[in-house]
């Protein structure tokens, strides 16, 4: 099964040691190939897609700044990509091409692993970019009652509120000062922006008013210990991290990829265990 990523700025993505584990677990020969937009001129993402398909590839993942376009091509959309707009798993079956959003499936899936059945409450989100919008979207399948957002380009973070109150998830836009201010107000709070990265250091947001009757996730997951998580552990919140985001958006487009070869609950068997492993080696090795 040949699988790819197209992005930009991906060399160190951990997605091809994840796809061709799983492959090896399911006991399915899995090829998974980086095809990196940096620094290539006039880089045709259609065209790039296109070329895959030709070559016989099974699918595709897609990351920044490909998403919308990836929707787009697509001759069927989930109904996650329904939802946020734009599309990070493209499966190529039967001539056609089918969109889905496994950041939006795959928060689900890591809050009610992690939380069970905990409301998720009023939130706090921190990001209006693809991975925002598709954890937004999936707060919404999760009964949040209320989201607060925090957008530093105004524009975008009164289009998603637009778009999320049209979805009937009840949303308000604060400036990043008013978020600080009514932090304790917050059942739970979820950075999607690169803050935190190794590469963007530093934390979205003052953490010394979180307490122990919140939840918090950060989509940041190099490092897996990011500053917002590491607060939220020492003033007893509750902690998701971007680890889990990552396994489950991946496992789902797995699922997907591998539809046409095992059974789901081949698949599903391994969960547990490759969530441990990644758990294990990003986040308890980070730790130490």
């Amino acid at each position: 099964m040949k699988l790819a990523l197209i992005g930009e700025g991906i060399a160190k993505s951990q997605s091809p040691d994840l796809h061709q584990r799983l492959g090896r677990l399911v006991g399915i020969d899995t090829q998974y190939d980086l095809v990196d937009s940096l620094g290539v001129d006039g880089f045709d993402f259609p065209a790039t897609v296109a070329r895959l398909r030709h070559e016989g590839y099974r699918g595709t993942n897609v990351t920044f700044p490909f998403k919308e376009a990836a929707k787009n091509l697509a001759d069927t959309l989930s109904e996650g990509v329904q939802r946020v707009g734009s599309s990070n798993t493209l499966v190529f079956e039967n001539g056609r091409i089918h969109a889905q959003n496994t950041d939006y499936s795959g928060f689900i899936s890591a809050y009610r692993r992690q939380f069970a059945d905990r409301p998720a409450g009023s939130v706090l989100l921190i990001g209006a970019g693809g991975v925002g919008r598709a954890v937004a979207c999936a707060l919404g399948a999760l009964g949040v009652t209320r989201l607060f957002l925090v957008e530093r380009e105004q524009s975008r973070g009164e289009s998603l509120s637009r778009d999320l109150n049209a979805q009937g998830i009840a949303t308000q836009t604060l400036t990043a000062d008013e978020a600080e201010s009514r932090m304790t107000q917050f059942d739970g709070v979820v950075n999607c922006t690169p803050v935190g990265h190794i590469n963007h250091p530093g934390c979205p947001i003052r953490t010394d008013r979180l307490n122990d009757r919140q939840w918090v996730f950060d989509a940041v997951y190099i490092p897996a210990r990011t500053d917002l998580l590491m607060a939220a552990e020492q003033h007893g919140a509750a902690a998701l991290s971007g680890v889990d985001l990552f396994v489950f958006q991946g496992i789902d487009a797995f699922r997907f990829f591998a539809s046409n070869q095992t059974p789901t609950t081949t698949i599903d068997a391994q969960v547990t265990s490759v969530r441990d492993h990644y758990f294990k080696q990003l986040v308890l090795n980070s730790a130490g």
